[in-house]
């Protein structure tokens, strides 16, 4: 089968997969489906293979971590500005966060941190706001998001495999 066959047909068969579990909530955590996806696709544009797997996991999360930072900070510390104006301050701080950490090799994929900062900004500002961003609990946004961009990743490493064997 060519490779670009059996590709489709692992990401197809894996992503009905993917969103049967997330959507009936199986494990009962909350997992998102759209930020696996972004995961999934991050994967890829990470290259795939172990590294994909790891680059995508540590950047996702590290931007998640930067994200949730900025949107704690917008939402605790304004100094009396105009709100549009302090979020986007702490957003842009947040920005040369990842892009400044991008000289550390472990955080170099600028993009893949990028897709972990607006996973978590959707999340938290879609779902409730930005009241969960510090509770010890499994629904904090920040778990939730890093949890679902873990389990993308590695439905992302899935389907290359399955579509390796495929292929063959």
């Amino acid at each position: 089968m060519p490779m670009l066959s059996a590709l489709a047909l692992s990401i197809g068969v894996l992503a009905a997969v993917a969103t049967y579990l997330f959507v009936s909530d199986v494990g009962g955590l909350g997992l998102q489906i759209w930020a696996a996806f972004i995961a999934w696709a991050c994967f890829f544009h990470c290259g795939g293979g172990e590294r994909g797997v790891l680059t995508t996991i540590i950047c996702t999360a590290f931007g998640v971590i930067v994200g949730a930072a900025a949107l704690h900070c917008n939402a605790v510390y304004n100094p009396g500005l105009d709100g549009a104006l302090w979020a986007g301050i702490c957003v842009g701080i947040g920005a040369a966060v990842i892009v400044l950490m991008s000289a550390i090799p472990l955080f170099s994929t600028i993009p893949a941190s990028v897709y972990g900062f607006a996973s978590i900004a959707a999340f938290a500002l879609l779902k409730s706001g930005t009241d969960d961003l510090l509770s010890p609990t499994i629904g904090n946004p920040v778990v939730v998001i890093i949890l679902s961009l873990i389990v993308g990743a590695i439905f992302g490493y899935i389907s290359e495999k399955l579509a390796g064997m495929l292929a063959r």
